[in-house]
Parts: C-alpha cells; structure tokens; sequence
C-alpha cells in the first residue's frame, strides 16, 4: 500500500523515536532506584543555557578510566587501582626529596631522608653522587640550598612487580649568587606490590629515548 506523503513523514518520525529510545537504553548504565532523584551539577556553567540536541541522537555517556563501558581495565594488569596509587605517591615523595638539600647537611642526612622510599642499592648510590668532591665543593662554595617539588606525566613501563613513570621533577635553587628554577624529566622505576613500593632508579627520561 502506497502511504502519502504525510504518512511517510509520520512513520519517519515513529522510526526516529524508537531508534533514539533503544540507544538510550542500550547505552546509558542502569541506575538503582536509590539514586534516581536529580543531583545537582558539580560543574557551575551547567546552569547556563545550552542548545538541545537532536531528538535521535543517544545521550552522551561518560565513564571513569577504570571501568569504561562497564569493563574494570585493571583486571587485565597486574596491580590494582590503589596499588598504582600507592606506587605514584611514593616515586612523587622520593623525586621531591631527591631534588631537595641544603649544603649545610651530609650524604648521611640527604639520603635519610629518603629510608622507606628507596631501595638500600639506590641509597648507596645517592651517597656516593652527593659525595663526589667536585660536586660537594661547588654546592658548599656556593651555599646551595634547593627545594624541590614533583609531578607525574605518564607511565612508561610496567611489569608484574614493577612500574616507570615518566615524573618532573622541579629545583627552586637558592645560592650566594641570588635565586634560580629548573626542571627535568626523570624515568623512574619503583618495585614492590600492593601498597609497599620503592625507587630502585632514577635516569633522565631521555635515556636510551630514540
């Protein structure tokens, strides 16, 4: 049967609906009854006017890293959430403490201050580098006192029992010559598991880089 022209229109917009219904119901996540009351919005300019979307298209769905589309992705890697947490806490402490000292305080101090955040090899090494005569002498020459701060941007690596971050590590460096900032970019490898980590080493991310 041949349908006019405003039948067909009307079985369109019929089609229409029902295509945007299913999409709602495939995608958005079930919400228990508890919550359905309205909350309201975090975001400030959500109160603002904005234009409405087409009557088809499906609501936007937005999803935490951990579980989107409803699949926990740390099921498939060797540590949890929290395990990587704990990990990035710890690599963010020691890059602080690393780029932190003063020329007043010994090997001993510097590294100190650091027990629990870094493997007994790193800690030997650390000693050594802050002990070298050269290096001692220019930063008691100059009267060196540096603050340090840290900021993870990725991660690099990761095994079983291991993970690299790629970390920035910021030096506020005061001398008898006046004030100065630098930064740079650290790869930095901690081993452990659950919510016991430490840095076994630290290298410019540049490193074997191509």
């Amino acid at each position: 049967m041949d349908l006019s022209p405003g039948q067909q229109k009307a079985v369109f917009a019929l089609v229409v609906i029902v295509l945007a219904a299913l999409g709602y119901w495939l995608i958005l996540p079930k919400v228990s009854h508890s919550h359905a009351q309205a909350q309201p919005s975090p975001n400030p300019s959500a109160t603002q006017s904005v234009p409405s979307p087409p009557a088809s298209a499906p609501p936007t769905v937005t999803t935490s890293p951990a579980s989107a589309n409803g699949v926990d992705i740390y099921s498939w890697l060797p540590f949890t959430q929290q395990d990587l947490a704990a990990a990035a806490a710890v690599t963010e402490r020691f890059l602080v403490d690393y780029n932190t000292y003063s020329y007043t305080e010994s090997a001993a101090s510097y590294v100190g201050r650091m027990n629990g955040l870094i493997t007994t090899q790193l800690a030997s090494t650390l000693r050594g580098l802050y002990s070298q005569p050269g290096v001692a002498k220019v930063r008691t020459d100059q009267r060196q006192v540096s603050t340090g701060t840290a900021a993870i941007n990725s991660i690099r690596a990761f095994g079983a029992s291991s993970l690299t971050f790629v970390a920035t590590g910021t030096q506020h460096l005061t001398t008898s010559k006046g004030a100065s900032s630098g930064s740079a970019q650290y790869a930095i490898t901690v081993t452990g598991s659950g919510s016991s980590w430490q840095v076994d080493n630290i290298e410019l991310s540049s490193v074997g880089q191509s």
